[in-house]
């Protein structure tokens, strides 16, 4: 989860470069080689999944923890988690889901507050929250999707609820989300009760430093909820309409973890949050061609990585 819009940008790219294609002209027969064409396009496969291949972080390879006292190192998009602990597949109140991608790890904090947010809801009405990505065993660079979770103090949940583990497993598959809580500038028939009750809850933790959520969710619950001290904890940003990242302040135990800055007084309902509808929001970014380099993670992580 993003710490920068530029970082965002990358994580959504599919591809750690651009391919500069020519503008199509009107088809022309004289102008199709079939042979020379095919040549071109293999070439360009192979290119792209050589790179994709090198480029893999070795991170999204380890499958085992860190020994030691837990950890979080470094920042959410440039560190490292030591002495993780696995959220377990299902327990009180949740179900973990999509864990083929081996990122079910984090600092005890993190599966500590999944936890009593399972046991909240579970008290609730018996159903149980879904959870996507925390970290991988031992945090780091991931090689889809994130920027950052590498540090143990991030994790996802999707707003949607489920009857029971086995419907939760059936239904996420990879690929297959659940329902958005976003239709056209406000909520969908999907927001309700309960997930006001899961944001709010998570919001008003004392280990949670923020929350990042689409801003027509944050728009709503400004409209609703006016001045709340709740809503502070509540940042948006891109997507997040069908679950909430959730990131924790640094724990105590971890004197490497670098904590983000801090968020401006207020609830956000102002002209911070008025931007996210503005046409400089709306338009798309036209980036630099290469992204920017990967910064060197701190030093303490490179003792986590195994020998190659």
């Amino acid at each position: 989860m993003p710490v920068s819009a530029r970082s965002a940008r990358q994580a959504r790219s599919p591809l750690p470069f651009r391919v500069h294609l020519p503008t199509p002209r009107p088809w022309r027969r004289a102008e199709f080689h079939p042979i020379g064409t095919g040549l071109i396009w293999i070439a360009l496969l192979a290119l792209l999944t050589s790179t994709s291949t090198h480029a893999a972080p070795p991170w999204s390879q380890i499958r085992t923890a860190a020994p030691g006292r837990p950890e979080a190192i470094g920042a959410p998009a440039n560190g490292c988690l030591r002495g993780a602990v696995e959220l377990p597949a299902s327990g009180p109140g949740y179900v973990s889901v999509r864990r083929e991608r081996h990122r079910h790890f984090g600092h005890p904090d993190t599966v500590s507050l999944v936890s009593a947010l399972g046991r909240t809801m579970a008290a609730r009405n018996g159903r149980l929250i879904m959870v996507g990505d925390l970290a991988q065993p031992r945090g780091g660079r991931m090689d889809s999707l994130h920027v950052s979770h590498q540090n143990g103090l991030d994790v996802d949940i999707w707003f949607a609820l489920a009857n029971s583990p086995k419907q939760a497993w059936r239904d996420t598959p990879e690929g297959r989300n659940p329902p958005s809580m976003v239709a056209g500038e406000g909520l969908s028939q999907h927001w309700g009760p309960d997930q006001l009750f899961l944001l709010r809850t998570t919001a008003e933790h004392p280990a949670v430093d923020r929350v990042l959520i689409n801003p027509r969710i944050k728009r709503a619950l400004c409209q609703d909820h006016s001045g709340a001290p709740w809503l502070r904890r509540l940042r948006p940003w891109h997507g997040h309409d069908a679950h909430m990242h959730i990131r924790l302040r640094c724990p105590a135990d971890s004197p490497d973890c670098e904590q983000q800055a801090p968020i401006p007084p207020g609830d956000g309902c102002g002209g911070e949050l008025a931007w996210w509808f503005s046409a400089e929001a709306r338009t798309p970014h036209r980036g630099p061609s290469r992204p920017a380099p990967t910064p060197p993670p701190p030093a303490a992580c490179r003792t986590l990585l195994p020998a190659t």
